[in-house]
């Protein structure tokens, strides 16, 4: 048996010194980046990252909720998320929300039921790898299906949210008085005496029949709602492979895109940034290390891991390494508050840039054979394959 890894220290050459006061070696662990950083991180960023297993958990009959937001992560300014459980049959009550909510199912099976503006009716079961839409105030409801039920991750428009303010049907007609309710419905008060007194949210239901719906009063939508992301051919790079979900092959996400990406052992998710909007990644499995550069001289590095929330400001220049060990993959969602997905890498920059210039810029026109290997590495880059996770 291996002795065990001495603690991480925040020392480096001749610099700083071991820590003798309080620890917690655990979550040390999991910041070895923030306990001995890189010495090119600098100045006062924000931190860019935050843990679901540091959220709330609300839990209800057949399931539980917990949510990542701008009170558990202030940059987290542009999304929030809201990670999901239900049990084979438990429904999330009918409902809407103020803001678009995105969906990727992580585990298990899922039925999906949305309303569009046109009388529609929308339904589709899901599983893992698949996504669905609910744009801003469109009443919807999803109900664990299948043996195990089903996880999945919520994202909503907004940083703001809070799944605590959701609109809720049990939770307006408890606040609606009983007569006018009958009313509504053309039906005597008696037929609403067994109304509940507060909202459901999460609650046990009978295991549904096959699709289509044997209730359903409404035409089918003409809209579709949901998307096969992980079905979707990849693009396959030497260290790994994406899948990009947008307007262009998902029209009704009008205001969210997103990527899933595999960074394979050792590989990288290349220097870029994105011009159109804030990254939010979720990490699904592996380790990663993160370096944001903010301009100005402003630069902090993270370790992330499953379960971890990733904020990366619109523009700012940032990578995603894999650092775990040999055969483990890192997995990831990059979820953007925008209708297409946009980067720039560092490569396609600089080849798209004059060669000459390039190379005054890296300090390489006196050195003619750094030089001449660094523009033949360039002129072997793809150009735009939007996004690359090379070795």
């Amino acid at each position: 048996m291996s002795p065990p890894k001495p603690p991480i220290e925040p020392k480096q050459d001749s610099l700083g010194s071991n820590i003798i006061g309080p620890r917690n070696y655990d979550r040390e662990k999991q910041a070895t980046s923030l306990v001995r950083p890189p010495q090119t991180d600098h100045g006062t960023l924000p931190s860019l990252k935050w843990s679901f297993a540091d959220s709330h958990t609300r839990i209800e009959e057949g399931g539980w909720a917990r949510q990542t937001t701008v009170r558990e992560l202030p940059s987290s300014v542009e999304l929030a998320g809201v990670n999901m459980r239900l049990e084979e049959g438990a429904i999330r009550e009918l409902h809407w929300h103020r803001e678009a909510e995105w969906a990727y199912m992580l585990e298990g099976r899922s039925r999906f039921t949305v309303l569009d503006l046109d009388g529609g009716a929308y339904e589709a079961d899901l599983q893992k790898g698949d996504i669905w839409y609910a744009p801003r105030g469109r009443p919807h409801s999803i109900q664990g299906i299948g043996p195990g039920g089903c996880e999945f991750m919520l994202v909503f428009d907004d940083g703001n949210f809070s799944e605590d303010e959701t609109f809720l049907l049990s939770d307006w007609l408890s606040h609606t008085p009983k007569d006018v309710v009958a009313k509504n419905f053309r039906l005597d008060p008696a037929v609403f005496d067994h109304l509940s007194k507060k909202e459901k949210y999460i609650f046990r239901g009978e295991i549904p029949s096959p699709l289509p719906s044997i209730v359903n009063f409404v035409p089918k939508s003409k809209h579709r709602f949901t998307h096969s992301m992980l079905a979707q051919r990849p693009l396959k790079t030497p260290g790994g492979e994406v899948r990009i979900t947008d307007t262009s092959n998902f029209p009704v996400s009008t205001t969210i895109s997103a990527a899933h990406v595999i960074i394979e052992p050792h590989g990288l998710r290349e220097l870029h940034w994105h011009p159109n909007a804030d990254e939010w990644s979720f990490f699904i499995r592996g380790h990663a290390r993160v370096t944001v550069f903010a301009g100005s001289g402003n630069a902090r590095t993270f370790d992330y891991q499953a379960g971890d929330v990733g904020i990366v400001p619109r523009s700012l220049g940032h990578y995603v390494e894999n650092t775990g060990g040999d055969g483990e993959e890192v997995e990831m969602l990059e979820v953007f508050r925008a209708p297409k997905f946009e980067d720039f890498s560092l490569e396609e920059w600089l080849k798209g840039s004059p060669g000459q210039m390039v190379l005054e810029h890296l300090n390489l026109h006196n050195h003619a054979e750094h030089g001449k290997k660094f523009m033949e590495a360039l002129q072997k880059a793809k150009v735009k394959e939007a996004v690359k996770a090379k070795m």
